[in-house]
């Protein structure tokens, strides 16, 4: 019984909040409106956007000593858990029968286990990052921390429903999942399709001006 109801009513009702929770957030950034700009343009606001855009994934040089550990960590987590999320063989097979009708060629069994051990190490230093450096200790509140338990919790049970041992263990892990769907539009893990649009805004109002954001 829980079982067909993780499977059947509860992924489909995270399925609709994360759609649509998603699009009703991009949707009410889209439509904010910005003052009028009257002053000359003095570069293109268009290639200031690209170039902040590209720009923003290397950390400036003066910055890069500070920010190491942060910058290194959050490529592996980020990176990681990308290749796992649309290249371990039960996603892709998942994605083929149930959302896209077409699959590609997963990754093998042993980069499957260099991506999961990468990411997990990237999210692990990102959260005592988090809650042992000062300054981003008193910046952060529930919601940073909520989101780096529920994508560790997914992690780990993703990784232990791939072992096939017990069948429970891909309840827990489509569970896990779903959770952290109908959480996602709610909190800041939105970055993940808001940091392409907020970077593309900051470096057309700079570049507009003739300064490199």
């Amino acid at each position: 019984m829980i079982t067909e109801f993780i499977d059947g009513p509860l992924w489909y009702f995270a399925l609709i909040v994360f759609l649509i929770g998603v699009a009703w957030r991009l949707l009410a950034i889209f439509r904010t409106r910005s003052k009028r700009d009257f002053s000359v343009p003095r570069r293109s606001a268009a290639a200031g956007a690209v170039m902040t855009g590209l720009r923003r994934f290397v950390p400036r040089p003066e910055m890069s000593p500070r920010i190491r550990l942060h910058v290194v960590a959050g490529y592996m987590f980020h990176l990681g858990l990308f290749a796992l999320l649309l290249f371990a063989a039960p996603h892709v097979l998942f994605l083929k029968e149930n959302l896209l009708g077409f699959g590609w060629t997963p990754m093998p069994y042993w980069a499957f286990i260099v991506s999961s051990q990468i990411a997990f190490a990237g999210l692990l230093l990102l959260w005592l990052h988090r809650i042992l450096n000062p300054v981003t200790r008193l910046i952060s509140d529930a919601d940073d921390h909520v989101a780096a338990v529920l994508t560790f919790v997914v992690m780990l049970t993703g990784c232990l429903a791939l072992m096939e041992t017990f069948a429970g263990l891909r309840v827990l892990h489509r569970f896990s999942v779903e959770l952290l769907m109908i959480y996602f539009p709610f909190s800041r893990l939105m970055h993940a399709f808001t940091f392409i649009p907020s970077r593309a805004y900051t470096g057309a109002w700079f570049g507009r001006r003739g300064v490199d954001a």
